[in-house]
């Protein structure tokens, strides 16, 4: 692997990860959550989906569809271990969501929402070692 321009004596392949989790704590801790879909509830354009886990943005964050970050808020007390990338054909996009307390049922939950249409595919990466 050559070094990247820039990253002085760091190689790209073996940067640590825990900076980036380190910042996704900060938007969580100096973000509001606000949750606009309760778990139970249906999605307003389908439906037939129902939400498994509360569902939500931070307020006062931008994502890459120019609304709030998106969040999934469970019911554990593991603070963030979990992100969602997901990639949407009919939306033409793709969106980073954060996982917040959420339980290894409720992982395995949001998993089955991102990926039961083949418009749609979701991959979740967890922070190592998980927190506890």
């Amino acid at each position: 692997m050559r070094e990247a321009e820039g990253m002085g004596a760091q190689r790209a392949g073996t940067m640590e990860e825990d900076g980036y989790w380190r910042i996704l704590d900060g938007l969580a801790a100096t973000s509001t959550i606000v949750i606009d879909r309760p778990k139970g509830t249906s999605h307003p354009r389908y439906p037939d989906s129902i939400y498994p886990v509360d569902y939500g943005y931070l307020r006062d964050t931008a994502s890459m569809d120019g609304s709030g970050i998106d969040v999934w808020v469970g019911t554990g007390l593991c603070g963030i271990d979990a992100i969602i990338c997901v990639a949407d054909l009919v939306k033409g996009d793709s969106e980073i969501k954060i996982l917040i307390d959420c339980t290894k049922e409720e992982k395995r939950l949001i998993f089955g929402v991102h990926n039961e249409t083949e418009n749609m595919k979701g991959v979740l990466v967890c922070r190592k070692p998980p927190r506890s």
